[in-house]
């Protein structure tokens, strides 16, 4: 069975045999990263600008408290 064949029938697997193909392939690829651990030129620059708009503003944001709060708020029924 080719690849052709193995990527059409995964449509017709089960959620568990999806679960079961899905677990080989994460065990197969270990700890190896598809793109090598490399940033995009675009990845660094957002990166550099959310820096540098906390250094210019550190109080700016929320605390980690207050937004797990209105998540959660907004989860609730």
């Amino acid at each position: 069975m080719g690849k052709i064949e193995i990527l059409a029938e995964l449509s017709r697997l089960s959620p568990e045999d999806r679960a079961k193909v899905q677990a080989k392939l994460d065990e197969l690829a270990g700890d190896a990263w598809q793109d090598r651990g490399e940033l995009s030129d675009a990845d660094k620059h957002a990166l550099d600008s959310a820096l540098a708009a906390y250094e210019k503003s550190p109080d700016a944001g929320s605390s980690w408290d207050d937004v797990t709060k209105r998540v959660r708020a907004r989860l609730r029924p």
